[in-house]
């Protein structure tokens, strides 16, 4: 059992927790929540004693192991597999220890315990977790040296879990996992054997992989029940609560000081009134819960460009000269919402950066819009900013005759405020530096818009402010994400890189994450799903022209209640009502009676476009 008893802890005399506590029963997997800032990595370096306490004590069984990632694995020429295998210092010490050992009762002891551990299995543990995380069997027998910073990160990944702490720390694992890894790790944390305390913004992972939400908030911990969702409602309702109450308690106080103000200068009522004062003294005041900021992002709107914006026909792409992708036949309309998937090294960044131009095609025709703008986010962009600048040197460059204010304003439409707006880029969190790297790929109004794991480092409140974005936005978008939430919420489009190919994914992205659970090995009742004749899906033209209708039929209803708000406003002028203006009072009520008819008339024939559209798609 892990026991958080009454805390404290301040940087720089700042607080970070005030006589905060928690008891984590030992097995449990508990997702660690809270606005950056509040501490979250703090806390599990004073779990690991790395940190002295101003106050209170943290608590763990005799001899408990407790493990977390390191900060990167070293490019040495040690493979990845023996790399792994060394994680689990025991079994590595013993292990050496049996080649030279001599004395026969401590062979036995070596050999004893090397059995209570399952030495001999694990090696094939040691692969599976491997491979669980990207890497094949020839890539296992690899040196690290070979890999970049991002892979070493996985393979510490790899290790840690594999020696098996009792208590496995997690910040942000996800970070440099593909949506392929994320989901093997959300499988395998939830069978974890021992106790798991993971920081992440992933709601996918907090949902299944967890049963608890420890939540870090005005410097105290409090742990709920169930997944991210769970403890969302649950908090929800606890705000609604307090506000209730503060309201009351607001309302109250009001009430007091009123009688203070009004009689407290009456000698037939001062007594009331000094009772009233030592009330309004005793009242402890009901703190309003200090709910995250959605910090939205503000995407300039491009103008509409005529159908398809992007359209490949027999292309091939690759790298010196050996193609990765073959006899690519796509089509990009400027509605569309693309979610590639496919497993790590299929060719989704290469895809990518085909559609974005930073790729030249081998063979085959792209046609393209004559102004078609594509804007283009990948994560190795934040780490290629600037460091010795501010946010507004990097946005002055892209617009140098631009004035600071409208340079300001244009950071803080993607959440960079002014104190941070003239802050070096180096200073900032992996968040602010994000949010910069959005605002240059969009700076220029694209039609097309391509990202590529964009919420690495961002919270879950900017991640659904980014949500809320590219809903709004009127471009086509191409994602890339280990964020299944994400992905649910934002694609309607769902393309499988696999095998040199790009083709159109038939079945829901829950059923994409079964089929990976399970190897690729369709179910039973899948098997027997896949020999019954499906129907046939409506062709590209049919759902072009489906859409067509569905705008035309919403541009019909945003007509309908322009004219309706207009003859509102007629009808509310006093001087229609006058005497003697009866009839004409009849002619503009009948006519908004028309036009209320004909705008239900109009959101009808829209629902049943968008019902037509919706199963087209699906």
């Amino acid at each position: 059992m892990l026991r958080i008893s009454s805390i404290s802890y301040s940087v720089a005399g700042r607080p970070l927790l005030e006589e905060a506590s928690a008891t984590i029963p030992e097995g449990h997997k508990v997702g660690i929540v809270g606005r950056n800032g509040t501490g979250k990595t703090t806390l599990f370096r004073l779990i690991r004693g790395e940190l002295t306490l101003d106050g209170g004590e943290i608590t763990l069984p005799a001899r408990a192991r407790i493990g977390g990632v390191a900060q990167e694995v070293p490019g040495n020429e040690v493979s990845l597999i023996d790399t792994v295998l060394a994680s689990d210092t025991e079994r590595a010490a013993l292990m050496a220890e049996a080649e030279t050992a001599t004395d026969s009762t401590r062979i036995a002891d070596i050999q004893t315990r090397l059995a209570d551990i399952d030495a001999w299995s694990a090696e094939g543990r040691a692969a599976s977790i491997l491979k669980g995380l990207g890497f094949n069997d020839t890539e296992q027998q690899m040196p690290c040296s070979a890999f970049s910073g991002g892979w070493r990160m996985r393979v510490a990944l790899a290790g840690v879990l594999f020696a098996q702490p009792d208590v496995l720390l997690l910040d942000e694992p996800t970070n440099y996992l593909d949506l392929e890894g994320a989901l093997w790790l959300e499988s395998y944390l939830a069978s974890y054997p021992h106790t798991v305390l993971v920081i992440s913004h992933d709601r996918g992972l907090l949902n299944r992989a967890v049963g608890h939400i420890l939540h870090l908030e005005d410097k105290k911990l409090t742990l709920y029940t169930g997944g991210y969702d769970t403890f969302a409602k649950t908090r929800a309702a606890k705000i609604a609560v307090a506000e209730a109450e503060a309201s009351k308690q607001e309302a109250r106080r009001a009430h007091l000081q009123s009688f203070v103000d009004r009689f407290k200068a009456k000698a037939s009522k001062a007594k009331q009134a000094q009772s009233r004062v030592k009330a309004l003294e005793k009242m402890t005041p009901i703190t309003r819960p200090q709910e995250a900021a959605m910090r939205r992002f503000s995407f300039p709107q491009p103008e509409e460009l005529s159908p398809p914006i992007l359209k490949t026909e027999g292309v091939s792409v690759g790298y010196d000269g050996k193609a990765v992708l073959r006899n690519l036949d796509l089509r990009i309309d400027q509605d569309d919402r693309i979610a590639l998937l496919g497993r790590n090294g299929e060719g989704k960044s290469t895809l990518s950066k085909l559609l974005s131009g930073r790729l030249e095609a081998m063979d085959g025709d792209i046609v393209k819009s004559s102004k078609l703008r594509i804007g283009f986010f990948a994560q190795h962009q934040v780490e290629e900013l600037h460091l010795d600048e501010t946010p507004i040197d990097h946005v002055r460059r892209e617009r140098p005759n631009e004035a600071p204010a409208q340079l300001r304003a244009r950071l803080a439409g993607f959440g960079v405020g002014a104190e941070q707006a003239e802050t070096l880029v180096g200073k900032l969190s992996g968040g602010q530096k994000a949010r910069l790297s959005l605002l240059l790929a969009t700076l220029d109004a694209p039609h097309m818009l391509i990202l590529d794991e964009p919420t690495n480092h961002l919270d879950i409140e900017s991640r659904e402010a980014l949500v809320e974005a590219l809903t709004d936005y009127t471009g086509a978008v191409i994602l890339v994400s280990h964020d299944m939430h994400l992905l649910s919420l934002v694609a309607d489009r769902l393309w499988l890189v696999k095998d040199g190919r790009v083709a159109p994914y038939e079945g829901d992205l829950e059923s994409y994450r079964q089929l990976l659970l399970q190897g690729n090995k369709p179910a039973e009742k899948e098997k027997k799903e896949a020999a019954k004749p499906k129907p046939k899906r409506p062709s590209r033209d049919q759902v072009l022209a489906l859409r067509s209708e569905a705008r035309k039929c919403e541009d019909r209803v945003k007509k309908l209640e322009e004219m309706a708000d207009k003859l509102s406003k007629k009808l509310s002028d006093p001087a229609l009502y006058e005497d003697g203006k009866a009839g004409e009072l009849e002619v503009w009520n009948k006519k908004y009676a028309e036009v209320r008819d004909a705008m239900n008339k109009a959101e009808t024939l829209w629902i049943s476009a968008l019902e037509k559209l919706e199963a087209a798609e699906a």
